[in-house]
């Protein structure tokens, strides 16, 4: 599967911003997709994660309250809605695959990345 993320940019804190993530391929529905982060000088964080049917979801605890993640498998894409921005959400943005059921936070386990889209968020 290859991925492409889309939808970062300038906002102010406070703001909101969706990011869409579209696959290629067939069996979308049967990938785990990741959305990391990734500031200058840190590791890659875990976002947020969502499982092939939709069904369950899991967010980094930086981000819980004011993103969700969602999937439209008949469009093959997942979007990440995000509220509330902070300062510190500023990074750059990936979205990743793997074939698996269950949703790894950890990069290493994700087979398939999409280029990044970077989010700025001015105080």
């Amino acid at each position: 599967v290859q991925l492409q993320a889309s939808g970062g940019g300038l906002v102010q804190a406070g703001g909101s911003l969706r990011l869409s993530c579209a696959a290629s391929g067939r069996t979308f529905s049967s990938y785990v997709v990741g959305w990391f982060r990734q500031a200058p000088g840190k590791e890659r964080e875990f976002v947020a994660g969502i499982s092939g049917s939709g069904s369950s979801t899991y967010y980094g605890d930086s981000v819980k309250g004011r993103f969700t993640i969602s999937r439209d498998n008949a469009k093959n894409t997942v979007n990440l809605q995000m509220i509330s921005l902070k300062p510190e959400d500023t990074a750059v943005y990936y979205c990743a695959a793997v074939g698996t059921i269950w949703v790894p936070t950890t990069p290493v386990r994700y087979d398939h990345w999409g280029q990044g889209t970077l989010v700025t968020v001015s105080s």
